[in-house]
Order: structure tokens, then C-alpha cells, then sequence
């Protein structure tokens, strides 16, 4: 989980609405933010469901081991408490608590360099993250923009591990009745950032005569979005995710502190239910496909890499339910 990624789309996404005049500007982008993005809700419980998938790997540039991968699950909780808001509402500070917990079980491995097959024991992965982040909303030409600035430190069960940050700006450059077009960038303060400097775009568009909206992100997601039923809609497409966590790793080979980051593009279909005002129920359903899996010393680029995985498409299926005061 790139957190500094996500709050950047989260934050970006965002100037969907924020020139609506009704409400104050914060409040505007709140609405905006926690409608696409369930994880910037008050509290927010997700939990995924991996379908089995074969994998083989590769450890300094050799062949290592092919296997397979019987269960994959993950747990979400996602807490984010604005405390603390200007007099204009245009400037807000919120910290954020994030948890995540994984387990891996395995079928049979064989291992390339010594040609026999093992076992391996079911691996259980918990990951703590902490986030301040300062927003603030403005113009420039006439247009809306918002700024922000989020410092993260994250770890795992046995200690804190590192301490990342990233700064955005994004602008309306066009509103209409139905269609909203905004440009950014992201400008990461991270050394294992592979580009320091990420230009960010959103694109939604409203058919006309229809019930129907794409709502594009670049680089995270492609989705066409209707209502369904009085309290729902539904959402078909395809979403980028990334997935990371520390290991704690002796052996021979790796010895020390290493981060797996992993990169998902999941393609399916997703039903939001509004249950009261403010709790909504998700499920999602599709078809995964891991695109990378590297493994690296903490705080190296991910580019120079120690590990690397490959993995068949494997079905998802993933439930949550968050609480949204807006």
C-alpha cells in the first residue's frame, strides 16, 4: 500500500466538486474525496479475499522457486480525523491510522537451486501506518486549487521502520454541467521514489440523457458508474492498486529489514449500498492481475530490486463498510 500515492489521487480527485458554491470549500472537498475513495472515510473496514495462483521467482537475477499460493487474504481499517480547521474553512489539518493485516498459505514449492520440493509455513504480515496531513484550498486564474502536504511513517509488528512525505497542487481547468477536467502533480520526498516528480490528471464525464458517468484517474483507475436501485450504484472497470509491507529477513542470502512492494491492476465489477446516511456497504468482484512483486532493502528504489515475482491472474472478491459523517 503506497500511502503517499493514494492520499495523492485521494486529494486530487477531489476538484470534481470543489466549485460548487453552496458549501464551504472544505467541506466541498470532503464530500468529493470520501464519495471515490472509502479509505479517506471517518473510519473505514475492508476485507479481500484472494483466489490461489501459481508463482515463480527470482532472487538476485536466478532462478529461485515456483509454487503456489492456496489462500491470500487482507484486512483494512482505515481511521482519518480532521482536527483542526481555519476560520475560513479553506485550511485543514488531519491525521490518519492505518492497519493492515495479511496471511499467505502455500501449497508446494520447488526450489530451483537445490531441485527438491518443500512446504512453507503460513505467513501472517501486519503493517502500521500514521499520517499528518495539512489541505488547503485556494485560486489561481480564476480557478479552484488545492494544496497539499502529507508526512507518513509506517512499520510492522516488531519496530517503526521509515518516514515519507509527498506535496501536491491541482487545478479545475474545465467545469461544466457534466463534464470536469482537472490537472496536477505529485512531488514525492522519498529516496525510494523511482520518479521524484508524477504528473496527475482526472477526467468525468456525465452521458447525456443517461444514468451512466466515466470517472477516469490517471494513473489509478478507468470506471463507468450508474445508480442502481434508490441507495446504490454500481461501478464496472478497472483500478491500479499498490500493495507494500516490511520484512524481517535471516538467512544466509537476506539479512535485515526488506520492503515487498507490490503493483495489482483489478478488473470487475462493485456495488456501493447506502445503508442510513452515513454507513455505506461495498462488495467488489473481478479478475486480478499482479504486474510486479520486487522485494528491496528498506528505503532503496524499488527499480534495484532483490527479488522479483511473477503470478497468474487469480480471482478477488472484497467486502467493506465505512462510516461517513458528509
Amino acid at each position: 500500500m503506497k500511502t503517499q500515492i493514494i492520499c495523492a489521487l485521494v486529494v486530487f480527485a477531489s476538484m470534481r466538486t470543489i466549485a460548487q458554491e453552496k458549501e464551504t470549500p472544505i467541506k466541498t472537498v470532503a464530500k468529493a474525496v470520501t464519495d471515490k475513495f472509502p479509505t479517506t472515510r471517518i473510519l473505514d473496514l475492508q476485507y479481500e479475499q484472494l483466489g490461489p495462483t501459481n508463482f515463480d521467482s527470482k532472487l538476485f537475477g536466478e532462478r529461485f522457486e515456483r509454487g503456489r499460493i492456496e489462500s491470500h487474504n487482507r484486512f483494512k481499517a482505515a481511521i482519518n480525523v480532521p482536527f483542526l480547521t481555519s476560520k475560513s474553512r479553506r485550511f485543514v489539518l488531519t491525521s490518519s491510522l492505518r492497519y493492515k493485516y495479511e496471511t499467505y498459505e502455500f501449497g508446494d514449492i520447488y526450489n530451483y537451486n537445490s531441485a527438491t520440493t518443500h512446504t512453507r509455513e503460513k505467513e501472517e504480515i501486519h503493517f502500521f501506518a500514521a499520517a499528518l496531513s495539512a489541505t488547503y484550498v485556494s485560486t489561481l486564474f480564476h480557478k479552484p486549487i488545492i494544496y497539499n502536504a502529507t508526512v507518513t511513517a509506517d512499520g510492522n509488528q516488531d519496530n517503526f521502520q521509515r518516514v515519507k512525505g509527498f506535496a501536491t497542487a491541482s487545478i479545475v481547468l474545465k467545469r461544466t454541467a457534466n463534464t470536469t477536467f482537472t490537472v496536477g502533480a505529485l512531488v514525492m520526498m522519498d529516496p525510494s521514489a523511482i520518479i521524484p516528480i508524477t504528473p496527475l490528471l482526472t477526467y468525468n464525464h456525465k452521458f447525456e440523457n443517461s444514468k451512466w458517468d466515466i470517472d477516469f484517474i490517471l494513473p489509478q483507475r478507468l470506471l463507468f458508474r450508474r445508480e442502481l436501485l434508490e441507495n446504490g450504484r454500481i461501478s464496472l472497470g478497472t483500478e491500479l492498486n499498490t500493495e507494500s509491507f516490511y520484512l524481517n529477513l535471516n538467512n544466509p542470502k537476506l539479512k535485515g529489514i526488506y520492503e515487498l512492494n507490490q503493483l495489482e491492476l483489478k478488473s470487475g465489477i462493485s456495488y456501493e449500498y447506502r445503508f442510513s446516511p452515513k454507513i455505506i456497504g461495498v462488495v467488489k468482484a473481478g479478475v486480478n492481475n499482479v504486474m510486479s512483486v520486487r522485494v528491496t532493502e528498506k528505503g532503496e528504489r524499488t527499480s534495484n530490486y532483490v527479488y522479483d515475482q511473477k503470478e497468474d491472474a487469480q480471482g478477488y472478491f472484497r467486502f467493506g463498510i465505512s462510516y461517513n459523517p458528509f
